[in-house]
């Protein structure tokens, strides 16, 4: 099938550089996209509805660990990248990329609002010869279903006026190895139109690109992967019960079972899953599943096993204060150390320290929490009750007025072996202190 004139247009402004690119939400996915393509020399303009964020740019600095204020300063000097809370320039752009959250209901179903109403918002200033993709993890057949029914309801076609992808993000916040040009990008199109300029331009940004057959393939791709994160994670949660239960370490089982070179790959349990993506993202296939009358079992178990963690942990907790405390819980004082969801980043997006401290307050016992990179709790959705507690400075004299520390994450920042000689009980849902080779009757695994 030949390429229409609109594309051909396209794909050399593309080729060229002078398209440019917006990126609508600036945050920890669409900002380190925004250098990414602004370093392969396209001019970039960023959206974003959050005026704090445009403000924080445009003074040089960045909110994002993976973004330094030296690389995003660059870029605004060299003329390749600004900010705006005003959508109207979505009609100077030749590429629009959607990164914007895809959050779930209380009941666990897909909340697309800001994707339809970021959908909407191109809508009102699409042209011909747009490229329009969608980053946001979302159930297959959203592209086609959702931003593209909207964006045609301007009666210009997909295909033939404009150009419509997706292409999953892949950030993992905090990872040393790899960043957003490094990451393998897999895209797809509607049509082969699409899925050519999809292909041009994240080429042009990234060092691999995996182009497949449709959109609602592509969108499968990211939820494959986090399922299988997910399923893998409960499986090992699982497994870390009945072990305790039968006085057995999971994570030596762990340790030595990944000296197998082959059929094994190590995953390790936790205090519950956190982060946009792995709490999140199977749900959105459990939920489009039943349009087609098909279970997902063991994607559901999963789910409930993960999301059951935070209570038994606490139960451990509960526990270790009686048998080692001969405290009750409701009477007890406890330090959560660690409030992102993962080691050495300042995400706290689904972190299960904030439903631990949350369960150990309805159950009457007082929390409070340290945390080198979270300074204070920012409002959530579902935690507003925790909003502007701070950090505790962990020191000697701190330690005395606790109880128990709760290990939540594991920063390396943390002087665990001080914690070790001050803290009067330690509940350590991450193996830190036996891989540091810190040892005592006062510090219990859970």
């Amino acid at each position: 099938m030949a390429s229409s004139q609109t594309s051909i247009a396209l794909s050399a402004k593309i080729k060229d550089r002078t398209a440019r690119a917006g990126i609508i939400g600036l945050g920890y996915v669409g900002l380190p996209l925004a250098m990414a393509i602004a370093r392969s020399g396209f001019p970039v303009t960023g959206f974003d509805i959050d005026p704090k964020k445009i403000v924080a740019l445009d003074a040089r600095k960045s909110y994002i660990d993976a973004v330094t204020d030296d690389a995003l300063s660059a870029e605004i000097a060299a003329g390749r990248f600004g900010a705006t809370t005003e959508f109207a320039g979505l009609k100077q752009c030749d590429v629009i990329v959607i990164c914007v959250p895809t959050p779930l209901t209380k009941h666990r179903d897909p909340d697309l609002s800001y994707v339809e109403a970021t959908s909407r918002a191109i809508a009102e200033h699409l042209r011909p010869g747009q490229l329009v993709v969608l980053e946001s993890t979302t159930y297959p057949g959203t592209t086609d279903d959702v931003v593209k029914v909207i964006l045609e309801k301007t009666g210009l076609k997909s295909g033939a006026d404009f150009f419509i992808g997706f292409s999953p993000e892949r950030e993992d916040p905090g990872n040393q190895h790899y960043h957003t040009a490094t990451i393998p990008k897999v895209v797809a199109g509607d049509g082969p139109d699409a899925l050519g300029l999809m292909t041009d331009f994240y080429s042009a940004a990234v060092k691999t690109v995996v182009p497949v057959s449709s959109n609602a393939t592509a969108e499968a791709v990211k939820l494959t992967e986090n399922i299988f994160r997910s399923v893998n994670i409960a499986l090992v949660n699982e497994l870390k019960t009945v072990y305790a239960a039968m006085g057995i370490d999971v994570w030596e089982v762990i340790d030595a079972a990944k000296t197998k070179p082959f059929g094994y790959m190590p995953f390790y349990p936790g205090p519950g899953l956190g982060g946009h993506c792995i709490p999140i993202d199977p749900f959105y296939l459990t939920w489009k599943s039943r349009e087609y009358e098909l279970p997902t079992r063991f994607i559901e178990l999963a789910g409930e096993i993960n999301s059951a963690m935070p209570r038994y942990v606490v139960g451990k907790l509960a526990e270790a204060l009686d048998i080692r405390a001969g405290k009750a819980l409701s009477r007890s004082k406890v330090l959560v150390l660690g409030l992102a969801y993962k080691k050495n980043v300042a995400d706290i997006r689904e972190s299960p320290s904030l439903r631990l401290i949350e369960i150990i307050e309805e159950r009457g016992g007082k929390a409070d929490y340290s945390d080198p990179f979270v300074a204070e709790i920012p409002p959530t959705r579902e935690y507003q009750a925790l909003k502007g507690r701070k950090s505790v400075e962990i020191s000697a004299a701190t330690l005395a007025n606790y109880d128990a520390v709760l290990i939540a994450t594991d920063h390396d920042a943390v002087d665990y072996a001080a914690l070790s000689t001050h803290a009067p009980l330690i509940v350590d849902t991450r193996n830190v202190f036996t891989r540091l080779g810190l040892a005592g009757d006062h510090i219990i695994k859970a």
